[in-house]
């Protein structure tokens, strides 16, 4: 991916951004003994994203410098991937699925319904920043479309109707909405591995 690439900062040193000495050092670990052209980028932000929740900005210089790379294709790379971000989650977050088996089975109308109900766009939070509804790709739970995910958990198939009753679960967000609700949820299913749109399971 990332070899016989030729990048400016090969030739000068990436300047470091000012941030917690503590999120310094722990990105720096985790990103130890990485490689430069050797498709480690994805690693790395899987990494550090299981860590914090999401990818520090004073982790993109300490990537740059370590994978001998630019910072602009390392947030183009934060961009692509839908399931990469670059703020704290908010308290709760609702994953929608957008692959082609839920979209056949009406997931846009869901989507519509989680949007008016927690009072959201896609892959930003609520007004209070306690909700936050997030877009992801089809990871192979086909045979519970439409669904969404919270918690880790699937919940699926879906009517637009129960997706409301859910989405109006998390609006006090005093207690796990799973607690609050009738739905079953079913088990995590291990993700696949980076190869379509959608990062693999963090590390």
């Amino acid at each position: 991916m990332f070899a016989g690439a030729s990048h400016n900062s090969r030739l000068s040193a990436v300047t470091p951004v000012g941030g917690s000495t503590e999120v310094l050092a722990r990105v720096a670990e985790l990103i130890a003994g990485l490689l430069p052209d050797d498709v480690d980028l994805l690693k790395a932000l899987h990494r550090i994203q299981h860590d914090f929740g999401y990818i520090p900005r004073e982790a993109i210089p300490l990537l740059a410098a370590q994978l001998e790379t630019t910072p602009a294709l390392i947030f183009g790379t934060i961009d692509f991937y839908s399931e990469l971000r670059q703020s704290p989650p908010a308290e709760n977050v609702v994953e929608w699925c957008s692959g082609p088996a839920c979209l056949l089975k009406g997931s846009a109308r869901i989507r519509r319904a989680l949007e008016a109900t927690l009072g959201c766009f896609m892959n930003r939070p609520s007004a209070d920043g306690k909700v936050e509804l997030r877009l992801v790709q089809c990871d192979g739970t086909c045979h519970l479309s439409p669904l969404i995910r919270h918690r880790g958990k699937y919940i699926g198939p879906l009517t637009t109707s129960a997706a409301i009753t859910f989405a109006r679960s998390l609006i006090p967000a005093t207690m796990p909405a799973m607690e609050q609700t009738d739905f079953a949820p079913h088990p995590p299913i291990a993700e696949p591995e980076a190869g379509g749109h959608s990062p693999g399971p963090a590390e």
